[in-house]
Parts: C-alpha cells; structure tokens; sequence
C-alpha cells in the first residue's frame, strides 16, 4: 500500500499544517510498502547497470532515476533519454547543455554514462544518493495530488536555495529560474506579475524580475534567496496571493453565473407575461 498525505488545508494555512507535519508525513510516505519495493530492487540492480542502453532498458530502474529529478514525465521517450545520458556534460555541445530545462544536464551528470568510463552506478553511495532525490519528488507529487499549490511551493523550498548558492552570476540564476516551469510560476505570482512576462524576451523578462524583486525583497540577486526569512517571504507571498487571485476568480465566476440566471429568470417571466 502506498500513503497518501494529509492536506486539510489550501493555502498559507494548508503551508503552516504540512511543515507541522512534515516529518511525520514523509516517514509515513516512504515507509509505505509500494515506495520500499521499489526501493529495494533500484538498490539490487542498479549496480549492474553499466550504459544508458541498460538503464532505459529497465523500465523499473529507469522510473527511479527519472523520478528522482523531476522527469517522471518522460518514462516514454526512451531514445531522448538515453541520447541525453550518452552525450554527457563535459562537451558543451552536449544536448543536456544545451536543453533550457536543466534537469536533464542533473540527471546526466548524475549517472555519469557519458563523462567517465566507468558510470557512477557502481559507486556504494549511489543509491543512496539518488533515492534520496526520489523521495523527496514523489512526496511533492503526492502533495500535489491533493493541492498542486502546496507542491509547487515544496518544489521552490527544495530547488530555489540550491540554484541562489550556485557560483554564477546574477543574470545567469534568473535566466535559470525562467527555465524552470515551477519556480518562473511560482515567483511570478509572489512578485505580482501577470503570467504574460513568460512571453516576453527572456532580456526583458530578467530585467523585470529583478526590478520587482527589487523593490519587494530589497535586493535584485537571487542569491538573497538563501537566506532562510527571505525564501520563507517568498513562500508566504506565492501562497498568499495566489490565494488572492483564486478568490476573485471564484467572485468574478459567481457574479457572471448569477447574471446569467437573473437573464435566464427574466427571459422565463417575460414569456409568461
């Protein structure tokens, strides 16, 4: 059997119950007899796993390795997979370096088939490693099951710090975060912008996003987002006015079905007159 979380709450207060929570929640999550299955045959076999070819042929293994970076998606697209896998990250012409979507280079660089002549497989952490990654995006998902919300915000906890601490520059983090379909959503709706600046020019939509961040947190540098009170504001923004904007989508849904009915109704009393 597998464990479903407990959400009985959406919004900043279905926030405050999860990290209460949490804990709790995720040993119950990966205790569950279906995740400890699956767990224990990644760490019999995947040792034995020697090239991409092996591990796409694998569907069982290959659902772990994907799930660990956010690609559970991709069970399918086995070629692509493995091209990403044999081409590596150490050529820059690599199709992993040059995806927009960086989980792909993670995942590569990860396994190791295209870097070394021996994959990182067979290293004794590995597994370890890699099934730690997949715990914590299946519990996202099974968040997310119930409120999608509530995952997007446990992805932009996991992901933003470890992206803002990264050696590069201030551009370079946010033409990251663009790529990034959670955190560009995530971060739009707690700066305030419209979905439309996805839109944009990607020079255009870095340069508003650091002014808005600018002007909401103090600073325009992602970096600011390893600081724990700044990522927790950011977090309560997204939440807070993405609830915000639901509310008013339900107003505005409610004022246009009344109208509807009060025409429906009218046009009834006219006929009977």
């Amino acid at each position: 059997m597998s464990y479903t979380p407990i959400v009985p709450l959406s919004g900043y207060a279905g926030w405050a119950f999860l990290n209460r929570t949490m804990d709790k929640q995720k040993a119950a999550f990966v205790a569950s007899a279906d995740l400890q299955s699956t767990e224990t045959y990644f760490r019999d076999k995947i040792g034995t796993i020697k090239s991409a070819e092996d591990l796409v042929s694998d569907r069982r293994l290959l659902g772990v390795a994907l799930g660990a970076f956010g690609l559970d998606d991709d069970i399918n697209n086995r070629y692509f997979i493995r091209k990403v896998l044999e081409e590596g990250t150490l050529d820059a012409d690599s199709l992993g370096n040059k995806l927009t979507d960086k989980r792909y280079l993670a995942l590569s660089k990860a396994f190791g088939f295209g870097d070394y002549s021996i994959p990182r497989t067979v290293l004794s952490d590995f597994p370890d490693e890699i099934l730690q990654n997949y715990e914590e995006h299946q519990f996202e998902i099974a968040i997310g099951n119930s409120d999608e919300t509530l995952r997007m915000a446990l992805t932009v906890q996991r992901e933003l710090p470890e992206l803002a601490g990264k050696s590069t520059s201030e551009n370079t983090k946010w033409y990251s975060i663009i790529g990034s379909k959670t955190l560009s959503a995530a971060i739009q709706t707690a700066l305030g912008l419209p979905a439309s600046v996805s839109s944009l020019d990607v020079d255009q939509q870095v340069t508003i996003y650091r002014q808005k961040a600018d002007a909401v947190f103090g600073a325009s540098d992602p970096a600011q987002f390893t600081d724990a009170d700044k990522l927790d504001k950011l977090v309560k923004l997204y939440l807070l006015r993405g609830e915000l904007t639901a509310v008013r989508s339900q107003s505005s849904q409610s004022i246009a079905l009344q109208l509807l009915q009060d025409h429906g109704a009218g046009r009834s009393i006219s006929l009977l007159l």
